[in-house]
C-alpha cells in the first residue's frame, strides 16, 4: 500500500520521517506565497505545506479544491512555536510536500462537509455519502462498530453462539405489519421479512443451542419517528434453563462492557428494579427517567371527599409537585401542554404556609388541603399540578409533564446514566375497541407461578416473568421467560380467544417443536440502534445508521422504494392496481 500513515497518526515523534498520505482536501489556504492544505481521512487531519520553489508542484497545489482526492509525498517537520494547533492530535507537525498526485477531482459539494454546519435532513440523506465524510458522523459509525465488537466479544466470552436466523420466513403475528416478498418458484405465495427472530431463537433452544445471540436485522412496516426505522438491528439473546436473575446479570455485564469499551465509562451494577405497577404509580410510565425525582402522588381518595366535581367523578386523580412556584403565565402554558397531550385540563394550587391557594381550593376544605400537603410533601412556595381522568390518560399526561418540567427546570445532569429494570408486567391488556384481551408483550411469556391455572378468572391481574431494561427514560430492550409447556400455552391462548389448533395454523412450527422436549428458556432483545444513539448522547437513531430512511420510509439517495419493470411483476404473477388518489398523485 502506498500510504504509509493516516492523516491522524503523525506526531512530534514522526519528525523528519518521509511519508505518503492519501485523503480529501478539506481546505486550501494561500499565505504569502506558501500554500497550505488540510488533508483529511477518517482518522484525522494533517496540514501539508507547498513551497513556491518547486514550481510545478506549487502550480498543481494551487489548483486544488475542496474534496479533491490526492496523494502527498513529503517530510514531516515540527511546526514553529506559536503556530501549533493544540486542538488537533497532529497539530504539532506538518508535512512539507515534495510530490503531489491528484487521484480524483470533485465538483463543489452540495452540502458543507464540516461539523459546525449541518444541512437539512433531506439534503443530508440525499447526499449521505458526503454527510458521512463529516468527522462527527464518522465518529458515530466508529462508535457503532466498537459497540458491536464489544457485544460479540462479551457473549463469546460467556459461551454464547452467534447464529443467523432466516430473512425469508413465514408470516407470523408480531404486532406490526410485515414486509412481504413474492415467491417466483411458488406462484401466489409470499415470504415475510422478520419483525424479529423470536420464534427461531426459541426453536434454537429446543435444538439444544443453549446460549444464542445475534446482531439481528429486523423489518417492520410501521410509521416512523426519531427512534424508529423500517429496518433496524437487535442484540438478540436467548438462554436455556435460566432464572430471571441470570438474564439480568448477563445483560448488565454486556452493557457494562459496551459503555467501558466505547466511552471509557464504568457503569454501576446491579441496576435498581421497579415493578411495572410501582413505576407507573410513581412516574406514570413503564420507562421512567430516574435522573431526577419529580414523583407523582395519587390523591384520588382524598379529593373524592372534596366538592370539586371533576375530581369526584374521575377514576384517578394524580398530581406532581415541582418544588417551585410558577406565575399564572407559566401555569397557563403547562395547562395548554397537558391539553395537547390528551388531558381535558390541568388544575393547580399554590402551597402557602396557611394551606392551598387557587381557584379550585374553594371546593377543598382545609382538612383535605392538609391531607394533600402531607401526602405530597409539598412545601410553601411551590405549586401542585393535578390531572384527573382515566388512568391511562392521567399517567401518560403526567409522564410527559414530568419530563417537560425536568427539562425546563434544568434537572437533567449532563452525562448521567440511570439504568433500571422494570419487572412484573401485566400479561394482558384490555382493548376497549374490540372488547377483548391481548398480550402486553407476546403470547409466549410465562405467567408468574401463582397465576398458572387461573389466567381466565381475572386476566387483568395476571403478571408475567417479563422485564424491560430502561436508560434515562428510554427503553433499551425487553424480554421474558418463555412458556415451554403445552398446557400453559393453551391456557394463555384461551384468554385472547384463540385455541391451540388456531395457534398451530399461525405459528405451528414453534408449537410442534415443543412436543419433543422444550427446555425452560428465556431471553431479551436490545435495540442496537437506540443503544448506539444513547452511547453518542442523543436519541435519534438515524445518525448512527449509515443509510437510514426518511419519515416516509424512503431513501432519497438511491430512490427506493421504486417501481419495477412489468416483466418482473409478470414473472412473479403480480398485478398492481393503485387507488385512484394514488394514480392522480
Amino acid at each position: 500500500m502506498k500510504r504509509t500513515h493516516t492523516c491522524g497518526e503523525l506526531t512530534k515523534k514522526s519528525d523528519k520521517k518521509e511519508v505518503v498520505l492519501q485523503g480529501w482536501v478539506q481546505t486550501r489556504r494561500d499565505h504569502g506565497g506558501v500554500i497550505f492544505i488540510d488533508l483529511r481521512d477518517r482518522y484525522g487531519v494533517t496540514q501539508v505545506v507547498f513551497n513556491p520553489d518547486k514550481k510545478e508542484l506549487f502550480k498543481t497545489a494551487d489548483s486544488l479544491r475542496r474534496e479533491w482526492v490526492v496523494e502527498v509525498h513529503g517530510k514531516v517537520r515540527q511546526r514553529p512555536e506559536g503556530m501549533q494547533n493544540k486542538n488537533l492530535p497532529t497539530g504539532t507537525i506538518e508535512v512539507v510536500a515534495d510530490k503531489l498526485d491528484v487521484l480524483n477531482q470533485a465538483e463543489t459539494p452540495p452540502i458543507e462537509i464540516e461539523d459546525r454546519i449541518e444541512s437539512s435532513e433531506d439534503m443530508r440523506l440525499k447526499y449521505r455519502y458526503l454527510d458521512l465524510r463529516r468527522p462527527v458522523m464518522q465518529q458515530r459509525i466508529i462508535a457503532r462498530h466498537k459497540a458491536a465488537k464489544a457485544v460479540r466479544d462479551y457473549f463469546d466470552s460467556k459461551g454464547f453462539l452467534e447464529i443467523e436466523t432466516p430473512m425469508l420466513i413465514r408470516a407470523t403475528p408480531e404486532g406490526a405489519r410485515d414486509y412481504i416478498v413474492p415467491s417466483r418458484t411458488c406462484p401466489g405465495k409470499f415470504f415475510s421479512l422478520p419483525q424479529s427472530p423470536q420464534l427461531y431463537k426459541q426453536i434454537l433452544m429446543v435444538s439444544g443451542m443453549d446460549r444464542y445471540f445475534q446482531l439481528a436485522r429486523c423489518l417492520r412496516d410501521e410509521d416512523l419517528r426519531a427512534d424508529r426505522q423500517p429496518e433496524f438491528t437487535q442484540i438478540d439473546i436467548e438462554m436455556s434453563f435460566p432464572e430471571e436473575e441470570d438474564i439480568y446479570s448477563i445483560c448488565e455485564g454486556m452493557l457494562k462492557k459496551v459503555w467501558k469499551d466505547v466511552n471509557g465509562i464504568s457503569i454501576k451494577t446491579p441496576f435498581p428494579r421497579l415493578t411495572y405497577k410501582e413505576a407507573v404509580a410513581r412516574y406514570g410510565s413503564d420507562k421512567p427517567d430516574l435522573r431526577y425525582k419529580l414523583e407523582l402522588t395519587d390523591v384520588t381518595e382524598i379529593v373524592k371527599k372534596s366538592d370539586f366535581e371533576v375530581f369526584k367523578k374521575s377514576p384517578l386523580v394524580k398530581c406532581i409537585n415541582p418544588e417551585k412556584d410558577f406565575g399564572r403565565k407559566d401555569l397557563d402554558k403547562y395547562s395548554g401542554f397537558c391539553i395537547s397531550c390528551g388531558a381535558k385540563g390541568m388544575a393547580w394550587t399554590k402551597v402557602t404556609k396557611d394551606g392551598l391557594e387557587g381557584s379550585i381550593t374553594k371546593y377543598i376544605k382545609p382538612d383535605l388541603q392538609k391531607e394533600i400537603i402531607k401526602k405530597t410533601g409539598a412545601k410553601a412556595g411551590s405549586v401542585i399540578m393535578f390531572i384527573a381522568d382515566k388512568p391511562v390518560i392521567v399517567n401518560d399526561v403526567l409522564d410527559r409533564l414530568r419530563r417537560k418540567l425536568a427539562e425546563d427546570l434544568g434537572l437533567i445532569k449532563e452525562g448521567e446514566l440511570n439504568f433500571c429494570w422494570i419487572t412484573h408486567f401485566p400479561l394482558y391488556e384490555y382493548n376497549e375497541d374490540t372488547d377483548s384481551w391481548s398480550p402486553m408483550h407476546h403470547i409466549f411469556s410465562m405467567p408468574h407461578d401463582e397465576f398458572i391455572g387461573n389466567l381466565a378468572k381475572d386476566p387483568g391481574k395476571a403478571t408475567g416473568k417479563l422485564y424491560d431494561c430502561v436508560l434515562n427514560g428510554v427503553e433499551l430492550g425487553g424480554g421474558s421467560i418463555r412458556i415451554h409447556k403445552k398446557e400453559i400455552q393453551e391456557e394463555a391462548l384461551k384468554v385472547i380467544g384463540m385455541n391451540y389448533e388456531q395457534a398451530e395454523k399461525r405459528f405451528g412450527f414453534l408449537l410442534n417443536s415443543f412436543r419433543y422436549g422444550a427446555p425452560p428458556h428465556g431471553g431479551l432483545a436490545f435495540g442496537f440502534d437506540r443503544l448506539c444513539a444513547l452511547l453518542n448522547g442523543f436519541n435519534d437513531i438515524r445518525d448512527v445508521i449509515a443509510f437510514p430512511k426518511n419519515k416516509n420510509a424512503e431513501n432519497p439517495m438511491d430512490g427506493c422504494p421504486s417501481e419495477v419493470e412489468p416483466e418482473q411483476l409478470k414473472e412473479l404473477f403480480i398485478k398492481t392496481e393503485l387507488p385512484k388518489s394514488s394514480k392522480k398523485e
